[in-house]
């Protein structure tokens, strides 16, 4: 487990997912409605001292937990933070029935431009059923799969296979490019080191055809 303060609040933590055996981001939050975790994975490697650390941090927070999924694949812990402190799952309305699969359950699902907690805001993608979250208060950005490092220190788009069918990166930059129009300074990337700095223009360069 790696853990990296981005900013006053603002935290990503990284995770062994057994599934694809590698190492995956996840984003923790604190906001006025409680703390949020982006796509959250408790790191089997280390157990007990995340748990140690997130009771302390939802104590703080009043007890109040939001988890907000990006896809379903992404659906990862979110069931146990549900068990553990009653979290509220929000998931996009088009991933719903896939999530809550994964879950056991969606107590909130949203469409785009509804309200989410701490003024996250959803935008939509060209995989129907994911989303990319905005954290305005951060000037973050948090995606699932459809973006994700270049191993430059910066982003791509993810792979065209991962695409659903006859959808190309044309279709995909095109779905991403609203998101030129915001003050984008971070890129929190599930899959491979995050952008800290100069975001805009990382988000840019990955959206060129």
């Amino acid at each position: 487990m790696d853990v990296l303060e981005i900013d006053d609040g603002l935290w990503r933590w990284t995770a062994h997912h057994p599934e694809w055996d590698e190492d995956v981001g996840c984003t923790y939050v604190e906001t006025p409605d409680g703390a949020v975790l982006i796509d959250p994975l408790v790191p089997p490697e280390d157990t007990a001292k995340f748990w140690k650390a997130l009771d302390r941090d939802v104590k703080r927070m009043k007890g109040r937990v939001h988890v907000l999924v990006t896809v379903f694949w992404h659906a990862r812990s979110a069931a146990e933070m549900r068990e553990r402190y009653d979290a509220r799952i929000w998931a996009p309305k088009a991933g719903k029935a896939a999530i809550a699969r994964r879950t056991g359950a969606v107590t909130d699902p949203f469409a785009i431009g509804d309200e989410l907690p701490g003024g996250i805001a959803a935008h939509r993608t060209a995989r129907a059923a994911e989303v990319v979250y905005w954290i305005p208060e951060h000037s973050a950005l948090v995606p699932g799969d459809v973006l994700i490092a270049d191993g430059k220190g910066g982003a791509k788009m993810c792979p065209e296979s991962w695409l659903p069918a006859k959808t190309s990166h044309r279709d995909l930059a095109a779905s991403l490019r609203p998101l030129l129009d915001l003050p984008v300074r971070r890129i929190l990337l599930s899959h491979g080191r995050p952008v800290v700095t100069g975001g805009g223009r990382a988000l840019a360069r990955a959206l060129e055809l």
